[in-house]
């Protein structure tokens, strides 16, 4: 099994070590760091670092580690996180259509996946009694 982080420019490989819930992708020529919200059949969403301010990364980094930290990670971090400060990150999310965008490191959350998942099929079974 390889390692895909060695194939990863050193300082983007550095930062997915140190911030584990950051996902890394392309699309065309641009490069792309951030939190996947959701990713699906046809869109992935994502909360672009580099379109956060640089004075609110420090408090996005914080939801994330919470998120990551404190979750089962597979409801999207929009969901889990409560806090009204972080709707104003609304802004910095970026939505990428599936088929162009690269996903080359990190976590990708599917809430489909997970709603999937959840469905059990229960069988029941009528027993007749005789007197």
């Amino acid at each position: 099994m390889t390692d895909i982080t060695t194939d990863l420019p050193p300082e983007i490989a550095t930062v997915l070590e140190k911030f584990p819930f950051l996902s890394y992708g392309t699309l065309l020529d641009k490069q792309y760091l951030g939190i996947i919200q959701n990713c699906d059949a046809k869109l992935i969403s994502m909360y672009v670092l580099d379109m956060i301010p640089s004075e609110a990364r420090e408090l996005f980094l914080q939801f994330g580690h919470s998120w990551w930290w404190d979750s089962n990670r597979k409801v999207p971090i929009n969901m889990f996180i409560k806090d009204p400060r972080f709707r104003s990150y609304r802004i910095c999310l970026k939505h990428f259509s599936r088929k162009d965008f690269n996903h080359i490191a990190g976590p990708k959350v599917s809430l489909a996946d997970s709603l999937n998942r959840r469905v059990r099929k229960r069988q029941i079974t009528l027993v007749r009694r005789i007197p």
